[in-house]
């Protein structure tokens, strides 16, 4: 994840409570030179500030080494309402002397709004009732508030009076007080019914929205309208009338909870040490944080990466990588190899490859599943079979019911069986083997030891396993 996208994610957890006070406290407002913005900007007690101080104040205070990362996370502050532009709908970030107001705490996102439609309209309607250029509706605001006053035509008189009466109460105000009030009040709508083309930070997935643990938590209405006008909403599903659970109902609640407290869970600094372990473990195999060796060809003239691949013997960190986990050993055509070849000497390879087999009949065509599945079983499974694999009651009994009907996962309970026998015992005895450390040791002393090449009489297992990914 980039450093912008990290930060940004940062932001929406700790901005509220730390993020925003330190900008408040730390960017101080501008004043007015005169002949700003046409007049439109207010004095300096008004608490606006410029875009590119915002930018320079993220630089330093959030040690951003690259301004264009900086101007991206104020832009996405922006969009989710923290601050805005005094003259503008758009809520994004300019790193020029446009001036900006944060918003009030109020109505942060972190507040959890979800404002109704009849919100909205109330606040359209005040709109109209103000003489005023600076509030005078936007084209897409006029169309809103047509849609809403057919939508609420039977509320609409009570929407009015609330509007009228909200009116009244800002006209007490101090001027200085109204128009930047006003103007948090534009932000909050542009966040939640943002300008057409612009994006909806406010979506929320559906399947998320259903998963949501405290819905009581949301606060509906910013104006606080009764219940029954909101209940008008063209987006408002009345609650259906529940009924009360029954005693078969509570005790299956009783013993799903009985089985949650059962789980097992691990502590946060467990689960921390496990990725740090991770990463320490994979950090040399990460080019953008260790270099490669040998370098990317595609970046540098060095061709050494390609003669290597083409001589198909592996690197010191390829080998060491295969003891990592028995997924590293199978991913890597030459481990695979390796472990089959020590396997065939313990007279003990059926089980790999037969999981490979199984690999290969999920990349068969269609046409060839159902002969390949019959193979399969004749070698590996059937009554007699040449390369017999051991297999428990359960597993043998649905795989022998999936092959009536094959597929390319007929064998998949029977393959995963067998992978888990080989991890937990011809996995670790290939890591132990001296054929394994000695090609270990061999790579870290700069000596070459011979791949075992797969010669004529190699089994079409092993040779169809180099075509593995």
């Amino acid at each position: 994840m980039k450093k912008m996208e990290f930060l940004f994610v940062l932001s929406k957890a700790f901005f509220p409570r730390y993020l925003a006070s330190s900008l408040q406290n730390g960017l101080r407002p501008v004043s007015c030179t005169g002949n700003c913005l046409q007049g439109r900007c207010l004095r300096e007690n008004s608490g606006h500030v410029l875009g590119s101080d915002i930018v320079q104040w993220l630089i330093k205070n959030l040690t951003i080494e690259d301004p264009v990362e900086a101007l991206h996370l104020g832009t996405l502050m922006a969009a989710h309402g923290y601050f805005f532009p005094i003259s503008d709908h758009v809520l994004t970030l300019k790193d020029d002397g446009t001036f900006y107001r944060f918003q009030t705490p109020y109505f942060w996102p972190s507040n959890c709004w979800e404002p109704e439609n009849t919100d909205y309209a109330v606040y359209l309607c005040k709109r109209t009732m103000q003489n005023k250029a600076r509030l005078e509706l936007a084209d897409y605001e006029a169309e809103s508030l047509a849609r809403l006053q057919r939508a609420f035509a039977r509320k609409w008189e009570f929407i009015f009076m609330q509007a009228e009466a909200q009116a009244k109460v800002d006209k007490k105000r101090d001027k200085i007080e109204r128009k930047i009030l006003d103007s948090q009040e534009r932000a909050f709508w542009d966040v939640h019914r943002p300008v057409p083309g612009c994006v909806n930070t406010t979506e929320v997935d559906i399947k998320k929205s259903s998963r949501m643990r405290n819905p009581h938590k949301t606060r509906k209405s910013v104006y606080g309208l009764q219940n029954d006008i909101r209940s008008h909403s063209p987006t408002h599903t009345p609650t259906p009338e529940t009924k009360p659970p029954t005693e078969d109902e509570l005790q299956q609640q009783i013993k799903y909870w009985q089985i949650q407290l059962d789980r097992h869970r691990l502590k946060m600094s467990k689960v921390a040490d496990s990725l740090l372990s991770y990463t320490e473990q994979y950090v040399e195999y990460d080019p953008f944080l260790v270099p490669p060796d040998p370098s990317n060809p595609w970046l540098s003239d060095d061709t050494t990466f390609w003669e290597l691949e083409a001589s198909k013997e592996p690197s010191q960190q390829r080998v060491k990588r295969w003891g990592f986990g028995m997924d590293e050993a199978l991913k890597d055509p030459v481990g695979r190899e390796q472990f089959l070849k020590f396997l065939e000497s313990e007279f003990s390879s059926e089980n790999l490859r037969f999981w490979l087999a199984v690999e290969d009949l999920k990349k068969r065509p269609i046409r060839e599943v159902p002969s390949r599945v019959q193979e399969i079983w004749q070698e590996f499974l059937a009554p007699g079979a040449p390369s017999a694999i051991n297999l428990d009651s359960k597993s043998y009994d649905k795989t022998t019911q999936n092959v009536k009907e094959p597929g390319r996962y007929t064998f998949e309970d029977a393959q995963e069986h067998i992978y888990k026998l080989m991890k937990s015992d011809s996995y670790p005895r290939f890591i132990r083997s001296s054929a394994y450390q000695e090609l270990l040791q061999a790579k870290k002393k700069g000596r070459n030891i011979p791949i075992f090449p797969c010669h004529k009489n190699c089994t079409p297992t092993l040779r169809a396993s180099t075509n593995l990914l």
